[in-house]
């Protein structure tokens, strides 16, 4: 089963030792439509703005203004309703989807820690990627060689345990960092 989360930021436990924590949200959500095949239409409340196609699948599910994004999940339910989120009381273990910080075009010593060169006076090799090729065969820079680029803003799957769940506020502790910045919002599926 799946639900939409909204990561909160980081805390830690107040037993000894301390365990440091994720605090996700569950986002609230409506099922609007189930497939056969246990596939769910959600619509969940996002501060994105609002056009007409949205405005249309709202007409067609009779949801209020604030349901004004859809998504497809694996859910318990067999019929239309809110998401019940029952099962998160008795979880061990999430998978947790989100999308990493984007740290747009980084070189190689911020992107694959790289060591440098030195930096003294002298040195034309202080934070530059080094040779890249070679002399005549193959004539070209291999696949797959680590340059400078694009790094981050990548969606990043992790594996983590509950700490705990709070069904009165809809808030899960789970152990250890998840990736994304506070605010950003993500997928939660229960691993068995």
């Amino acid at each position: 089963m799946e639900y939409i989360v909204e990561k909160i930021g980081m805390s830690r436990t107040v037993t000894v030792p301390s365990v440091p924590v994720t605090l996700l949200k569950v986002v609230e959500a409506k099922v609007c439509e189930v497939n056969a095949d246990k596939k769910a239409i959600v619509a969940y409340a996002s501060g994105k703005k609002m056009n007409r196609s949205i405005a249309g699948k709202q007409k067609k599910y009779n949801l209020s203004t604030q349901f004004n994004r859809f998504v497809t999940l694996d859910v318990a339910s067999e019929e239309a309703g809110d998401l019940d989120i029952s099962a998160l009381n008795d979880v061990k273990v999430i998978k947790a989807t989100f999308t990493s910080k984007g740290r747009g075009f980084a070189g190689v010593m911020k992107r694959y820690n790289f060591k440098g060169g030195p930096g003294g006076h002298g040195s034309r090799f202080h934070r530059t990627t080094g040779s890249i090729g070679n002399a005549e065969w193959p004539g070209r820079v291999q696949k797959g060689r680590r340059m400078p680029g694009h790094y981050g803003n990548a969606t990043t799957t992790v594996k983590n345990e509950v700490v705990s769940f709070d069904a009165q506020n809809s808030i899960l502790a789970v152990k250890g960092p998840i990736p994304g910045a506070n605010g950003a919002l993500g997928r939660v599926r229960i691993v068995k």
